[in-house]
Formats: structure tokens, sequence, C-alpha cells
């Protein structure tokens, strides 16, 4: 089984994943379970797949990852500011063009996003935390080893897409939000790579990417369904002019992959 898993790793990863996270979707279909969709499956899928393949290097390295902050200020700065620039635009847009109204910023409670925020940064049964150390920290390094980013973020895509349907198909998230994951895995693959292979990082972005909702921000029926196309637009550039970067279509920085432990295990 070990050496079998070693050989196949992406493989079990995701099966494991899928398994994981979708167990109780047919059940929820009939009222006998609660949710349809566990975004603990990754972690616990990476857990597994790096215990039985790798033991504790495989531990050490995931641990790494999830922990490493020493990556500059650039990346540090596009990770905090970049999601909340893309809400900040689409709002503008969203009241300059098609007459949204304009949020109250001063009514918001912003003590209790941030206390979202922090939460979100270690729950793992919340997205961030349930996907990014499996996605980013386990399968992204692996996926690089032989690939170059962009080629990783074009498999990596429809995956993490396809990962999601069960929220698609209980309303939890608009269909909008399955081809926005795969031109927003462009954008997550750039950053790990500029952050050395930071788990930290996608995070910290991936957190600050979804905590602030549309009703907070006073947008509701029309007006915060058009969010998800706009944020969605402004993704697609994004993903389109960091697709472009040469570093993409070049070999993965060695701290982006797990190429000693590709070797050891060869």
């Amino acid at each position: 089984m070990t050496a079998l898993v070693r050989r196949h790793r992406l493989v079990a990863f995701f099966v494991l994943t899928f398994v994981l996270s979708w167990w109780s979707w047919p059940f929820q279909a009939v009222d006998l379970a609660p949710v349809a969709h566990w975004s603990c499956g990754p972690l616990l899928a990476a857990l597994i797949v790096a215990g039985i393949a790798d033991g504790r290097a495989g531990y050490r390295d995931l641990g790494a990852r999830l922990v490493r902050w020493r990556v500059g200020a650039g990346p540090w700065a596009f990770a905090i500011v970049v999601p909340l620039l893309v809400l900040a635009v689409a709002v503008a847009l969203n009241v300059a063009v098609w007459g949204a109204p304009a949020p109250d910023l001063a009514r918001i409670a912003w003590g209790d996003l941030a206390l979202v925020a922090a939460v979100r940064l270690v729950n793992p049964l919340d997205g961030p935390m349930g996907e990014e150390p499996g996605f980013r920290g386990y399968a992204l390094p692996w996926l690089q080893v032989r690939r170059t980013p962009l080629t990783a973020a074009l498999v990596l895509g429809p995956i993490v897409a396809l990962w999601h349907l069960p929220l698609v198909v209980t309303g939890q998230l608009a269909p909008v939000g399955l081809p926005v994951t795969v031109v927003i895995t462009v954008v997550y693959v750039w950053l790990f790579d500029r952050a050395r292979g930071s788990v930290l990082l996608t995070l910290v972005f991936h957190v600050l990417q979804g905590t602030v909702g549309y009703a907070v921000l006073g947008l509701t029926g029309a007006d915060a369904a058009r969010m998800d196309l706009l944020t969605g637009a402004l993704w697609t550039v994004l993903a389109v002019g960091l697709a472009l970067d040469p570093r993409m279509r070049g070999a993965a920085p060695d701290e982006a992959t797990v190429t000693r432990l590709a070797a050891r295990t060869a």
C-alpha cells in the first residue's frame, strides 16, 4: 500500500479529497445529513497521503509551508491588498454603472469582521484552512515537480472547481463560481510561487477573498448576483495578466516544489 500510494500520490490525494468531502452529499439529498460538502476533505487527504507516502518528511514539508512567513513584503502586500482591492473595484463599478446602493462603511462592524477572519484562518471546517493545506500545500508542490506553474494551475483549477460542485447544486455557491475557481487558481499559483511555497500566504489571501460578504456591504438580490460576475471578470483579467509572466512558463522555484522528497523516493 505504501509503495502504491508513493507512486500515485496525486491520484490518491484527489480521490481521498473527493471521498472525504462528498461522502454526505447523497445522504443530504434525502435529508439524512446536515451538509453535502465538507471543506476539510483536502486537509485530511493531505495528512493521510503525506503520512503514508513520506512519513515525518512529508509532515515536515507541509508544516513548514503552513508557518512560512518570511517571504518578503511584496507577497504579503499582494495577499492582503489584492482580494480587498478586487472587491472594492467591483463594488465601485456596481454602484457607478448599475446604480447599486453605495455601502455605508461607517455602519459595518469591522471588529466583528476581523474576528470572523481570525476564526476562518484556523477553522478546518471552513474553506481556507480546509482547502489550502491540501490543494496548495500538498498537491501544487507535487504538480510543479515536472510541470510549469501555468500547467500546474491549469491541471489543478478544474479539479478544485469540480470539488465545489455540491455547493452549487445545493445553492450555496453561484454557478459562475466554478469557472471563476478555475481562473483564480492561476492567481493562487502565482502567489504561492512568489511566496517561496508558503501556504500561510495563500491562506491569508483566501480568508480575505471571502470574509466580507455582499450582504455586509448592503448588496442583496440582483446587486449581489452582479457582484459575482464583476469579481469574476476582475479575477479573470488579473489571472490572464499573471499567466503572461514568463516565470509562469518556466520551472517553479525550488521552495514551491517537493523536488527533494521526489528525489528521495524516486
